[in-house]
């Protein structure tokens, strides 16, 4: 056995052994069914698509620092989260999530395009507007809807602790299904990647069709965020730190390398929403968690590559 398996089984049953009294701890079957299995499944989903779409990121913007709410595409979907709880239509929040994302997606995409041409640093720029925009039209709707503060904070800060009733496990499950589909896609486009990060020149000289692999790649990415969004809220830092840590371990990029970062950010979100549960009286957002953790990671990883 490799001793890249050995590290990710080590980090598998690390996380098997703090999620065992988590989950079958002292608590009844309704407590298990409703609250703390969603809870696993959602919070390994979402890391998963975290660290994956932020090391195909990264590759695609050929930029250290880009992550997958970098483009504006979680703001989309939590303003339309926003919008749905605010209404009282809490059951189709994750439709409008997802549709806020979709919206998001397309304005982005357009703003990147001049004359028939797309290119990261238009993609780039246009993504950070958007979600500057977005997060302006936020602002406005927590100050019109104070009463509904404390739903609002839970989608910007993250929250995983989702009740799930029978139609939000349907809906759960369509959209795990289909968020392991672009992900299993995602994965195989790594060595694809790899050469599309060496240069457009370079990348186009190999065959390869430079224009339509980023397209591609922006749009599967986006869904992803926007489907993760719509249900956990947005979790900063997982896509940032998870791809640097790989690349730590695994000494670069590698083809296999988006796998990787998807089970690493499983592993470091489920660990984060340990400590967000256990560390203080009351629960804290996930959110929180992560950039505590975060930051102080990230500083140390530029610290090193000095």
């Amino acid at each position: 056995m490799s001793k890249h398996w050995r590290v990710i089984l080590l980090f598998a049953l690390m996380t098997a052994v703090i999620y065992i009294y988590i989950v079958f701890g002292a608590a009844s079957g309704y407590v298990i069914q409703h609250l703390r299995l969603p809870r696993l499944v959602l919070t390994m989903l979402v890391g998963m698509t975290l660290g994956s779409v932020g090391f195909a990121f990264q590759l695609l913007l050929n930029n250290p620092l880009a992550e997958p709410y970098i483009l504006g595409v979680s703001s989309g979907a939590a303003l339309a989260s926003i919008l749905a709880g605010a209404a009282g239509l809490f059951l189709l929040m994750p439709l409008f999530g997802f549709l806020g994302a979709l919206a998001a997606m397309l304005a982005v995409y357009w703003l990147a395009q001049r004359d028939g041409m797309f290119n990261t640093t238009r993609l780039l720029l246009a993504g950070i507007i958007v979600g500057m925009f977005l997060s302006s039209i936020i602002s406005l709707v927590m100050y019109l809807n104070q009463n509904d503060i404390g739903n609002i904070i839970n989608i910007l800060m993250g929250n995983l602790g989702h009740i799930f009733s029978n139609s939000d496990w349907q809906i759960f499950i369509g959209i795990a299904i289909i968020c392991l589909v672009l992900l299993g896609w995602l994965a195989l486009q790594g060595r694809r990647l790899l050469v599309l990060s060496t240069g457009d020149l370079l990348a186009g000289s190999l065959g390869l069709n430079v224009r339509r692999l980023r397209v591609q790649i922006f749009i599967v990415c986006s869904l992803l965020t926007g489907l993760t969004v719509a249900f956990s809220g947005i979790i900063g830092f997982v896509g940032l730190i998870v791809p640097h840590l790989v690349r730590l371990i695994w000494k670069g990029n590698k083809p296999e390398s988006i796998f990787y970062a998807g089970v690493f950010g499983s592993v470091f979100l489920l660990i984060c929403d340990f400590i967000a549960m256990h560390l203080a009286v009351i629960e804290l957002p996930v959110g929180i968690v992560t950039s505590f953790i975060g930051c102080p990671l990230f500083i140390y990883l530029l610290w090193r590559k000095k």
